[in-house]
């Protein structure tokens, strides 16, 4: 009668819970990225996205593409993301192990002795060899582990969106700094260049001394300023090298040269399609990762509200005793226990839970709004850096093209005195000025196209 009571008490209190548990825990619902403007003054209808090009048809720079293979194989920080994957996989199976019983062996021997009232000064020992094999598991009637799963689950996710994402950001550094030293082996070559024509104007302005043509002023200050150029080329050289130092950096390598083309060599993809801002959530790992992070703590939020809620655990045990030894003639022992615990009073510790738990989650929502936003903003920026580069190419042209001319002009009136030397001076430092600009009008429209690259979620496939 007993035992009936007993089993018809844990069927009524399992089928209770089959019924209540639904409303303990909550559904996740996906987040959406189909924000209206996201790209500003950009045409979204079209859902041709660059991001889905491997980075191999964005790069087409033999030297290139080597650098950024190595960097993906070497580069710590993505061996180190790779690593909190696996920890994060380690985890997951942790809690997917959890819906199953724990099964622990305990082998026991106990001895006792004391003193034999029928014989004095002779002792009498007891003694008991026990093997015991206990199981417990805890139902899972409010959904606490299912939740705590998905939480793990949600938590691996997020490591290997990060992981993508880093590729990314790599993938991008990589390619910027390579193309930032190219531009900047320009600049040196220029300005190297320009010294050499520096020292001609000198030259001229001593042939003219010699004329009385000008005076020695025109001497000294055309010197000046050959010297005035000539003082930035250290600079130039040093932020090569440095440059050189942090790609290395990226690649995983010690400091060292870098082997690379010309700027004037490269050939960058001129479609730059973004797609629609939904896709974001596909291509960009650290939207995706955001998104990971807010179900991360939705389910920790589940898991918060099944502590106001009774838990059920079962424990089975069973053994053999015996008075001579682990092997010796004894005595089969089972035990079957079933437990139900429900919180009364616990100083509040559930309820601040809880509320910890909801604020977190507000804060990964937060996260992943301010996530998309950045995103719209990274792939608007991009975009108008890359057109406003090209709008400038043309003028810088022109620009390039008159000053020359006046170059030319100036010399040639200051020969024939109808020119002051300082026209001569001004004219050459303009110019170069402008072919400085023209080579960092490149490098701007490069880099656009690698933010923008990024910006969309890109190379990481």
């Amino acid at each position: 009668m007993k035992r009936h009571f007993t089993r018809d008490i844990l069927i009524t209190v399992i089928v209770m819970a089959g019924i209540t548990s639904c409303s303990v825990t909550k559904q996740y619902t996906p987040q959406q990225t189909a924000v209206k403007g996201l790209y500003r003054d950009n045409d979204e209808t079209d859902t041709t996205n660059m991001a889905s090009l491997h980075w191999k048809e964005i790069f087409t720079d033999t030297l290139l593409q080597q650098l950024i293979s190595t960097g993906i194989n070497q580069n710590l920080n993505l061996q180190a993301a790779y690593s909190r994957i696996r920890q994060a996989a380690a985890a997951y199976e942790q809690s997917r192990l959890q819906f199953l019983p724990a099964l622990s062996a305990d082998p026991t021997a106990a001895f006792a002795g004391s003193s034999d009232p029928q014989s004095i000064g002779k002792a009498v020992t007891n003694s008991l060899y026990q093997t015991t094999l206990t199981a417990s598991w805890e139902a899972d009637i409010w959904g606490k582990l299912k939740s705590a799963k998905r939480a793990s689950l949600a938590n691996l996710l997020q490591a290997e969106a990060n992981a993508r994402a880093i590729q990314t950001s790599l993938v991008a550094g990589i390619a910027s700094s390579y193309y930032t030293l190219l531009a900047l082996d320009q600049q040196l070559a220029i300005t190297q260049e320009s010294v050499k024509n520096w020292q001609k104007t000198v030259d001229i302005m001593k042939e003219l001394k010699t004329a009385n043509t000008v005076t020695g002023a025109a001497i000294v200050q055309s010197e000046a300023s050959k010297y005035a150029v000539s003082v930035t080329i250290p600079d130039l050289k040093r932020s090569i090298r440095e440059t050189e130092n942090q790609l290395n950096l990226l690649l995983g390598n010690v400091p060292g040269p870098v082997s690379r083309t010309t700027l004037d060599s490269q050939h960058p993809v001129t479609l730059l399609q973004t797609g629609v801002p939904a896709q974001l959530l596909a291509n960009r790992p650290d939207v995706e990762a955001a998104e990971h992070n807010l179900r991360y703590y939705f389910e920790l939020t589940n898991v918060a509200r099944t502590y106001f809620y009774p838990s059920l655990t079962l424990s089975a045990s069973a053994g053999y005793a015996s008075m001579s030894s682990f092997w010796g003639v004894g005595s089969w022992l089972s035990n079957l226990t079933a437990g139900l615990s429900q919180p009364v009073f616990n100083q509040g510790v559930n309820k601040a839970r809880l509320r910890a738990a909801r604020e977190q989650q507000q804060q990964a929502a937060l996260n992943f709004k301010n996530t998309v936003l950045t995103a719209g903003e990274d792939v608007s920026n991009a975009i108008y850096s890359y057109q406003m580069a090209g709008q400038k190419a043309a003028d810088r042209n022109l620009q390039l093209e008159n000053l020359r001319k006046s170059v030319e002009y100036t010399q040639e009136l200051v020969r024939y005195g109808f020119a002051n030397y300082t026209e001569v001076l001004t004219a050459q430092q303009n110019l170069l000025i402008a072919q400085l600009n023209k080579v960092s009008d490149r490098e701007q429209q490069l880099l656009a196209i690698v933010s923008l690259y990024r910006a969309l979620g890109g190379g990481w496939r």
